[in-house]
């Protein structure tokens, strides 16, 4: 039985959710009306994973997610009001080491259970098995090495897993796909990254449209390289990342024979949105493979792999995260299980690995 702690000081709420669980056969439900309460229940309930409102009185969501996180360590999945004012908190929670989130219920309750209820089990039931992040600090701990790297003269060591090497061009563009536990793993990837970055990077990650201009400016504000959304078509510059705009997809087409980022009316083809298969086939449509980048990195599902696994095929590098930093192992594991990665890589290292390629 998975154990879930509900934590909301609404009523309507709690019965929402509990009524979503108690049709499950594989949960058992206990309720918290603030993060006080919550902190004294998760000692004796001990759950497998705790849904955790933003927005309470006497303790608030992130201020009960950090006594989580120091004191009780498990997958928590914050309840998250789908405005920009609610992503920047949502941003912040995730950077502070909950799994994933789901959509708080507009208006009538009611009207959007059948809606949500399959959408919210699959993600509470994913971050229950997920790996409970072991630094609520990777990204500092990512620019210090960093840092410490450049500092050093002798030669870097070689990633885990490396299967070969490849010849690069100058003007090769880097793919980036993941969906849960996403922002953080950005962060730390990125934030690797010198403001000179020789190529342009384009990342899908599975948001709703509200969620992405504030992810973008978020990393725009601690690294160095340039982040911006794809709200508009886009060319593709050095030193630049291009975060797709939730609820679409991001795709490369060529305007004037220049490469550009533009964001598409979703593909209903593709089940999760931005859609990583669909950025990188287009990418392959107008790039030669051997001047793309692949990198699959945490996130449920398979989104990518197939299309990375061609990719690498065609004669392109492609990396997945390894299993044991990847806070869902679903996405990257995909593509090892297809052979389709070059390079199997923990997370502190991928920075240090994109630029051991751009080198």
């Amino acid at each position: 039985m998975i154990r879930l702690l509900i934590v909301d000081d609404s009523a309507l709420m709690r019965r929402f959710l509990g009524r979503i669980f108690e049709a499950e056969p594989d949960f058992e439900i206990a309720s918290a009306r603030d993060g006080a309460e919550a902190l004294d229940m998760i000692r004796d309930f001990a759950p497998h994973v705790v849904t955790l409102d933003i927005t309470m009185p006497r303790m608030d969501g992130l201020a009960c997610l950090d006594r989580i996180m120091v004191e009780h360590p498990c997958p928590v999945v914050m309840v998250s009001a789908l405005t920009e004012d609610g992503a920047d908190e949502t941003l912040r929670a995730l950077e502070m080491g909950a799994i994933d989130f789901i959509p708080k219920p507009q208006g009538t309750i009611s009207l959007h259970a059948d809606e949500l209820a399959p959408l919210i089990v699959e993600r509470v039931r994913a971050a229950a098995a997920a790996r409970v992040p072991r630094s609520r600090r990777l990204a500092e701990r990512v620019r210090f090495r960093a840092e410490s790297h450049a500092a050093r003269s002798s030669q870097s060591a070689r990633p885990v897993a490396s299967k070969a090497d490849f010849q690069l061009s100058d003007d090769c563009v880097v793919l980036i796909g993941c969906s849960t536990g996403g922002p953080p793993a950005l962060d730390a990837v990125l934030s690797g990254l010198p403001g000179d970055f020789p190529w342009p990077v384009v990342v899908a990650q599975h948001m709703p449209v509200s969620f992405t201009g504030p992810l973008a400016r978020r990393l725009d504000k601690l690294c160095a390289v340039s982040v911006v959304e794809v709200t508009k078509p886009t060319p593709l510059e050095a030193g630049h990342v291009y975060i797709g705009r939730g609820d679409a997809d991001v795709v490369l087409t060529r305007r004037n024979k220049v490469l550009t980022a533009i964001a598409m009316p979703a593909d209903p083809e593709h089940r999760w949105h931005p859609s990583v298969d669909r950025m990188v086939r287009s990418a392959m449509e107008h790039v030669t493979a051997s001047r793309l980048v692949g990198l699959l990195m945490t996130g449920m599902g398979n989104d990518g792999a197939a299309t990375m696994a061609e990719l690498r095929s065609r004669g392109g590098h492609t990396i997945a995260e390894a299993k044991q930093s990847a806070v869902v192992w679903g996405m990257p594991g995909e593509l090892v299980k297809l052979d389709g990665a070059v390079d199997v890589v923990e997370l502190p290292r991928i920075g240090e690995r994109l630029m051991e390629l751009a080198r």
